[in-house]
């Protein structure tokens, strides 16, 4: 995803570099903006000099989108996660709601999150990452609810993919309200959400379609 750089000699050094700069300019991306963060502010917060941040990446395009890359990599860490652990799969998926909730009302971690979707509304290139980025997402969650172990294999793809939408709607939108809301109640949510979710993870009677 990212532009042609500098080949390296130590791969291993390469990566703790590449990641160094990531780290600094998401830091630099949260506190001023894509456009207020510099290529010299990111240098000075990664503790290297800007020629030094080019040997590992093209412009500062190319570092958030190697951002969204490393996003998308846990994200699909996680979905593997869930799939891995023994047991019923709707139950881990519930289970899991609590980190979930945090993870998603957490504005520190995420201003980062709303900072490029932001610059998606002016960026068509960053537009397309993310986007390619919630396509990977739907497609992991899509395998687990349609797997072996999956509630809703006998769903249509329509219905199953519409499910989808609204869970990640769901958990997506917890961000906004947050930062609308400071004072949400994330214990009262998960009263809300947990029932919710389980209807939305479990197949439908046919009275209920």
């Amino acid at each position: 995803m990212t532009a042609k750089t500098k080949k390296h000699a130590d791969p291993a050094l390469a990566e703790t570099r590449r990641n160094q700069v990531l780290c600094a300019a998401a830091e630099c991306f949260k506190r001023k903006g894509y456009h207020g963060a510099g290529m010299a502010e990111i240098s000075k917060t990664a503790g290297m000099s800007a020629g030094h941040i080019y040997n590992y990446f093209a412009s500062k395009e190319a570092i958030i989108e190697s951002i969204i890359q490393r996003d998308m990599e846990e994200m699909i860490s996680l979905f593997q996660e869930f799939g891995d652990k023994p047991g019923d799969l709707t139950t881990i998926l519930i289970d899991s709601l609590d980190e979930g909730v945090e993870r998603h009302t957490n504005t520190d971690c995420k201003a980062l999150h709303l900072e490029m979707l932001s610059e998606a509304a002016r960026n068509d290139k960053i537009a397309s990452l993310l986007q390619q980025s919630d396509t990977h997402a739907r497609n992991e969650m899509r395998k687990l609810l349609i797997g072996e172990r999956g509630s809703l294999q006998a769903a249509s793809t329509r219905e199953v993919d519409a499910r989808i939408e609204v869970m990640f709607s769901m958990m997506g939108g917890l961000l906004l309200r947050r930062v609308l809301n400071p004072a949400l109640d994330k214990t009262g949510i998960l009263i809300a959400l947990r029932p919710a979710m389980k209807t939305l993870l479990l197949p439908f009677d046919d009275k209920e379609k």
